[in-house]
């Protein structure tokens, strides 16, 4: 259970990607974690940044680099490793302390599974919000939508770079405030 209530820490990942199946002896690795907190009394979006992380199985293809825009420089020059970026996260954002939201259950997921596959501790507490989910329903939709069709269907800008960490986390942040407010 989340014991600080006073914020949701909203975070949207990036991982190593391909156009088409997964390369033989690659696996999808963490390339961005974009955090930031949500104040529940007051609505403001605060500590957002994106933190790059140097992939430890996969590398940046192509493909990865033009959805995201993170290429293999920019890791190599302002990347940290996933043991630190998880220290980040647990340190300075409090992240097994509080609740935690994400876009769908992919960031959840992907989480889960590289931690434990390079045997690194959990950085979240048991709480997690899918805002994917929780939009739907709150607005009745019978199907889930992206994250650029909940923007739109709520008349709020997409600010920033679609699929890149940092603002996508600010972007999911203001469509959770449209439903916990």
């Amino acid at each position: 259970m989340a014991k600080k209530l006073d914020k949701i820490l909203v975070v949207d990942i990036e991982a190593t990607c391909w156009n088409g199946p997964t390369p033989e002896g690659m696996m999808n690795d963490i390339i961005e974690i974009g955090i930031c907190s949500l104040d529940i009394n007051t609505g403001e979006i605060t500590d957002n940044r994106g933190i790059l992380v140097r992939p430890e199985r996969s590398t940046i293809s192509p493909f990865c680099t033009e959805l995201t825009t993170i290429t293999p420089e920019m890791i190599d020059e302002y990347g940290i490793s996933f043991k630190e970026a998880l220290k980040i996260l647990k340190d300075e954002y409090l992240s097994t302390s509080r609740a935690w939201a994400s876009y769908g259950a992919y960031d959840l997921n992907q989480f889960k599974r590289q931690c434990s596959d390079l045997n690194r501790g959990y950085p979240f507490g048991p709480s997690h919000i899918n805002v994917k989910t929780l939009f739907a329903l709150k607005n009745k939709l019978g199907h889930e939508t992206g994250m650029a069709g909940a923007l739109e269907h709520l008349n709020i800008p997409l600010e920033g770079t679609h699929h890149r960490g940092v603002d996508d986390a600010k972007n999911i942040a203001k469509i959770l405030w449209t439903i916990i407010d």
